[in-house]
């Protein structure tokens, strides 16, 4: 009798939780978004202009940052490959020998990481503060961020080998 007293008031809990009071039902209009008809399309003039002198200045200072880093690079990359030549079994002395200077290459590739970085910000700045880019910006833009990503691409692919080498 106990049981079904407790299953009683248990169930009469439920159906009174169920039952809410009348409040404020969800609009059915339309909503704004749902005005905007979805085939118009979106104006987007394409900038004209000539290249940006200042930008095509700030282009080739880094992609010459790119080059000499990756001429500093080159250097610490031979002498980490000499290392690994000669290095012994993992953990001896000419293996953490070669460890280091892989280090050290990893560490040259710093200038052509950055000047890398630096190419995208300069874009998206451009994005920012002029609201868009001129065609021909976007292109000087594009040229040097291949030319600094070609280096980029040879530089870890080396890292890669080196790595492979020493068993890492």
């Amino acid at each position: 009798m106990r049981k079904c007293a407790i299953l009683s008031a248990a169930a009469t809990g439920t159906l009174a939780a169920c039952s809410a009071p009348p409040g404020p039902s969800p609009s059915l209009a339309p909503r704004a978004a749902e005005a905007i008809d979805p085939r118009i399309p979106i104006v987007n003039a394409v900038r004209t202009g000539p290249v940006d002198s200042n930008l095509v200045a700030h282009l080739v200072a880094l992609v010459d940052q790119a080059q000499a880093g990756d001429a500093a690079f080159r250097s610490a990359a031979a002498e980490a490959e000499r290392l690994a030549q000669a290095a012994g079994a993992p953990q001896s002395e000419g293996w953490i020998a070669a460890q280091e200077a892989l280090s050290a290459a990893q560490a040259a590739r710093g200038p052509t990481t950055h000047a890398l970085g630096d190419i995208d910000g300069l874009a998206a700045s451009a994005l920012q503060t002029k609201g868009g880019i001129t065609a021909a910006d976007l292109a000087a833009i594009q040229a040097a961020a291949a030319r600094v990503a070609e280096i980029d691409r040879a530089q870890a692919a080396r890292i890669l080998a080196l790595k492979a080498r020493l068993g890492g």
